[in-house]
């Protein structure tokens, strides 16, 4: 529908320029204002966002008076006009947009006040603050961009903001070396995103999504994108792994705990590491024009969801179990995206920026509480020193864990669901035969294949992708359940296992930590209530069921295209029976997850040892994170640093020794020699006048004599 501001609500300006007006005032004023001030700027400004985030929220709401709400827009100005290329930094607020703008403007006040708490005897506590508010600032860029080139803005932002959070405390050379790693793999990935904005520029000949969409979804038009579809989807997808730690580019997450923990969970949990996420929803109809693309990253995302889930068992740090958990929570939304469910993909993103923000403040807690112990061995019987922090971290857990009524249970349900049941139309056994793969590109027809209710036939190799994507899900779901667990028993049940001197001094946080941990904790529960199961919201009344559906029913427009035309049941409108089933499934393992955890960490302590002296070679390969850093380090850091040494070699003997120092030798040493002609003696001079002409007279009168 038409907006109802055309392209003047200045209040998305407003909520993009609060925080870098923060960044500015503390990062040039912060060292000489009092602490209190510097607090007051960077969460003041975090407030404001949030206030006019609210606001741009409710216009759009009220722009819908109950039907499709549209988007809301405003061009700040003009940026580039140059022949066909136009850029303006220019700002869009629609359903999409709307979930993350709230997300990290409201998470990140949370963060900004634990902050507070956290850093209060930091000396750099300005540096941190302006550093906080300049990624929130980039990340209002990226979500709010109206075209991709400010979106890329501020993907780099957030890139740059990333690497000098995590390297905060760079006096510490591990931390500012973990810094740099973050930094140079999200380049590789951007260099690959720049390539697909490229090309996608020279098909389309725009960068602006909603004349992209026109492109995407029209019948007359969306044969153009088609054959680029596959390759610039790859592309994007391949700079999405750098910045939302994928395979092949994850490494650098787990080494980004570096950090503070507060930086951890907003920009490493709730909001920088789900942009490759959102970003694949905002371009979802140029995605859903291949299905061979949406196979490649839903398989990557699920081996990703599992191979982080198998390192995370074995980590002892209490973060690092966190940052795998993360790395496999990503790979549940990149399997979202893949089988074509953008919907549970944003889903689990807002439930994961509660459930996981909420854990790593809670870890914060802890570390805080524990004087920088970060190793769960050293943990243990901390439930009764730190109340609240025990409720925070078990609730978070639950949520993660995907217990029923908390938060995390219906995103991860949703994503379940969609792997087992969701097939792209050119997937269906006999489209393609009937002609329809033209109809296809007009969004048009392909949705009468699935009309008649029943289940489709599949294509064996879309059925396997299926039937892969959605095992290695549920198995996730148990592992996740497990290691959760077993981080909450091991931190906080049984005998402390910290020194006596450590002991004395753990206490609970201060009210400022633990207010953002309560918000996180509410939501860590509610969050999810606005999506639930179809085969339970069907029971509900029809005036609740629209708010059982609520998140479905708010992005619905945004989707469509790609949830009407292109992606479909097989098993026909909503059985409840198979959906109620696979959500069962997922329940049965994620408990059995956690009674096995129970079991191991609770009731007989002593099995871990004695699984551990059976398995020590799986155990090594783990807790080496199956060597993946080592395999990069030889192909790429060795050879790397061997082209530097080879090429310093060349430079100081080639080129600075032999040319440069050769050319300075000749030149001094000839001087040398010309500086004997020129010694001042006239008859000297005189001498080599005489045998000048000479010669000359020789040359002339007898030329044979000089040959």
């Amino acid at each position: 529908m038409e907006p109802l501001y055309s392209d003047s609500f200045y209040f998305l300006g407003l909520i993009v320029l609060m925080p870098l007006l923060g960044a500015i005032i503390n990062g040039l004023f912060g060292a000489k204002l009092p602490k209190n001030l510097v607090n007051w700027v960077a969460c003041g400004a975090m407030a404001l966002s949030f206030a006019f985030a609210l606001v741009s929220f409710q216009a759009l709401v009220n722009q819908g008076n109950g039907e499709e709400v549209g988007h809301l827009s405003y061009t700040a100005f003009q940026w580039i006009f140059s022949g066909s290329l136009s850029a303006e930094i220019a700002f869009l607020f629609d359903p999409l947009s709307a979930v993350l703008v709230l997300i990290i403007t409201g998470v990140g006040l949370l963060i900004h006040i634990y902050s507070t708490g956290y850093m209060a005897e930091d000396p750099s506590k300005w540096r941190y603050f302006a550093y906080l508010n300049l990624f929130v600032f980039a990340m209002l860029l990226l979500a709010l961009g109206k075209n991709m080139l400010v979106t890329f803005i501020g993907w780099e932002g957030v890139g740059m903001a990333s690497y000098l959070l995590i390297g905060f405390w760079y006096s510490d050379a591990d931390k500012a070396a973990a810094g740099q790693k973050a930094f140079i793999v999200n380049r590789v990935g951007d260099f690959f995103f720049l390539l697909g904005m490229f090309i996608l520029f020279f098909t389309a000949g725009t960068w602006d999504y909603l004349e992209l969409e026109q492109l995407a979804t029209n019948t007359a038009t969306a044969a153009v994108l088609l054959p680029v579809a596959l390759p610039v989807g790859v592309l994007i997808f391949l700079g999405c792994t750098g910045k939302s730690a994928q395979i092949p580019l994850y490494v650098w997450l787990p080494d980004a705990m570096a950090g503070p923990t507060p930086v951890s969970a907003l920009i490493h949990a709730a909001t920088m590491v789900t942009a490759g996420v959102f970003l694949l929803s905002r371009i979802n109809w140029i995605f859903t024009l291949d299905p061979n693309l949406m196979a490649i990253v839903a398989v990557v995302g699920a081996l990703t969801a599992l191979m982080a889930a198998t390192i995370a068992i074995v980590q002892t740090d209490i973060k690092k179990v966190l940052a795998y958990s993360t790395v496999s929570q990503l790979g549940f939304m990149f399997m979202a995206v893949g089988v074509g469910s953008f919907t549970a993909a944003v889903f689990h993103l807002m439930t994961h920026a509660f459930f996981k923000a909420l854990l790593f403040l809670a870890a914060g807690s802890v570390i805080h509480g524990m004087h920088h112990e970060q190793d769960m061995r050293k943990m243990g019987g901390l439930r009764k020193y730190m109340p609240w922090t025990h409720a925070a971290f078990l609730i978070g857990t639950l949520a993660i864990a995907g217990v029923p009524f908390f938060a995390g249970f219906y995103s991860k349900d949703f994503i379940l669901w969609s792997a087992l049941s969701n097939v792209h139309v050119l997937n269906v056994v006999g489209v393609l035969e009937t002609a329809q793969m033209e109809m296809f590109t007009t969004t048009l027809a392909p949705a009468v294949v699935a009309a008649d209710g029943h289940a489709l036939e599949v294509l064996g190799g879309a059925l396997f992708i299926n039937w892969f994507v959605f095992i290695v899900g549920v198995l996730t779901a148990g592992l996740t359940a497990f290691y959760m667990f077993r981080a909450y028993f091991m931190t906080f049940h049984g005998e402390c296992r910290a020194d006596e001197e450590t002991k004395s001094h753990i206490h609970e946080s201060p009210s400022a930590m633990l207010v953002a941990l309560l918000v996180l904790a509410f939501l860590s529960v509610v969050g999810g209530y606005i999506g639930w199961p179809h085969f339970i919201a069907a029971a509900f009344p029809a005036g609740l069921k629209v708010y059982a559906l609520g998140l479905e029913n708010w992005l619905s427009e945004v989707f469509v295209v790609s949830d009407t035309y292109r992606v479909l049941g097989r098993f026909g409108e909503h059985p409840y029976l198979a959906e109620g089933l696979a959500a069962a499934t997922s329940v049965i393992v994620a408990g059995a997850g956690i009674g096995l955890a129970y079991l191991m960490y609770v009731k007989r302590t002593d099995l871990p040892g004695v699984i551990y002296a059976r398995a020590t070679k799986l155990h090594y390969v783990l807790s080496n994170k199956y060597f993946v850093d080592e395999g990069y380090f030889a192909a790429f850091v060795r050879p790397t640093l061997l082209i530097g040494k080879v090429m310093t070699w060349f430079d100081k003997n080639i080129i600075a020794g032999l040319l440069v120092g050769g050319a300075a030798f000749m030149t001094q040493n000839l001087g040398r020699i010309l500086r004997n002609l020129q010694s001042g003696n006239v008859q000297r001079y005189a001498t080599y006048i005489s045998l000048a002409l000479a010669l000359v007279v020789l040359a002339i009168f007898y030329p044979g004599c000089l040959a």
